[in-house]
């Protein structure tokens, strides 16, 4: 009768003479390098046909003829456990590579995934070192870590260029600025985050571009890649006040809506007024932003002007010049403009991001940064499994808005 795992275990147990956690720990070492060993016997015994101590094969050749074991080479893993010895078994062939361990892999335990994992909550790479060491007592340097890092960026291209949905009701788009070491000193360099709700009211990450300068050509190279990965439609973009994007949204997708984020425009265009007349003035602009209607807008706008013009002509100047883009939200219904007439779904997500690289003053390239946002992207995504609120209604009055177009 075949003994259960219990009866093995206390078996083993009351062979051995533990007096600390030590020893346990010790034994539990050494248990894994036989498992193992083991497992790479098995697997040489059947990529040969018979077991060591026979002298004719599975199909009654003399194994003479045939291949055969030929001693083994050592090698060190790191596991969970620490670094384990064991003896990799060799034929003579050099047929055998073994499954349960990679004949060029140092890594037993997915160490791999965890030094990435690290290095997307925003530690550097002799931070990490030190976590491993503390975690495994396995000495890791920090160009292993950097090697480790450098194999995700095939993924990162293929994130950056993966398929898009065909409609999105509304993206959002903002920057996100990082010192990056460029020509041996560092400058300012913006990532460019751009996040899509899907048509099923979920978040995404639709892609980052990092560039120095805004301009109407740079946002029109990122519109056109959203268009070449598969976007045909997109119902309104919400937008902080970056440079060049009307021009560029109005040449990709000269359907879409433009919405202004509010908040942000209240604090660009309140910049210079005196703190002794911000509770009034503010005052006068919540009447414009929170009216009912365009119309009701456009006439507590005006008694602003009146009012505030000869003292903040600039204020007054920043609302009249953008005020087709303001108002844009006014065109829908309450559950749409509770969506789009901030910026605040981004806003979160940068938010997340700046959590995770504030350790990190500067980057020593846009690779660099471009790594450490795709993870953080990856991690921040997928904890993203709820739709914004109310999303049937607001499917719905979609589908009514623009039944002439891509329906939701």
């Amino acid at each position: 009768m075949e003994k259960t795992s219990k009866e093995l275990l206390r078996e083993f147990v009351n062979s051995q003479s533990f007096t600390s956690t030590t020893d346990i720990f010790n034994a539990m070492k050494e248990l894994f390098s036989d498992v193992l060993q083991q497992v790479m016997e098995a697997e040489l015994e059947e990529k040969l046909g018979y077991e060591k101590s026979e002298r004719v094969s599975r199909d009654g050749e003399n194994i003479s003829s045939k291949n055969y074991r030929n001693g083994y080479s050592k090698k060190s893993i790191k596991t969970q456990l620490g670094e384990v010895d064991i003896k990799i078994p060799r034929d003579r062939n050099g047929e055998y590579e073994p499954q349960i361990i990679g004949k060029y892999s140092r890594n037993a335990d997915g160490m791999e995934e965890k030094i990435l994992a690290l290095y997307s909550c925003g530690m550097s790479q002799r931070d990490i070192a030190e976590q491993i060491k503390n975690l495994y007592n396995v000495e890791i340097s920090d160009t292993l870590v950097s090697k480790i890092v450098e194999k995700i960026t095939p993924e990162i291209a293929a994130w950056q260029n993966r398929a898009l949905d065909p409609v999105y009701p509304f993206v959002f788009m903002d920057a996100i600025h990082y010192k990056v070491k460029e020509n041996h000193q560092y400058i300012t360099k913006a990532a460019y985050v751009v996040l899509g709700i899907q048509t099923d009211g979920r978040k995404d990450i639709l892609g980052v571009w990092i560039g120095e300068n805004e301009s109407s050509k740079f946002w029109l190279q990122v519109m056109n890649d959203l268009k070449n990965r598969g976007i045909k439609d997109v119902y309104v973009f919400c937008v902080d006040g970056l440079k060049g994007f009307r021009e560029a949204i109005n040449t990709a997708f000269p359907k879409s809506a433009i919405q202004r984020c509010i908040i942000h425009q209240i604090r660009s265009s309140t910049k210079f007024v005196n703190y002794k007349d911000m509770k009034s003035l503010m005052a006068d602009l919540k009447k414009i932003y929170q009216a009912v209607t365009e119309d009701e807008a456009m006439n507590a706008f005006i008694e602003f002007k009146d009012k505030w013009q000869p003292k903040y002509p600039s204020c007054v100047r920043s609302w009249e010049e953008n005020w087709d883009i303001l108002t844009t939200f006014f065109a829908y219904p309450a559950e749409i403009r509770k969506i789009i007439y901030t910026t605040n779904i981004i806003e979160g997500l940068n938010r997340q991001f700046r959590k995770i690289t504030k350790n990190k003053p500067s980057f020593t390239n846009d690779d660099s940064l471009r790594k450490i946002l795709y993870l953080a992207s990856k991690n921040i995504v997928g904890h993203w499994s709820v739709a914004c609120r109310n999303w049937d209604m607001v499917s719905n009055q979609l589908s009514i808005m623009f039944s002439d177009r891509a329906t939701v």
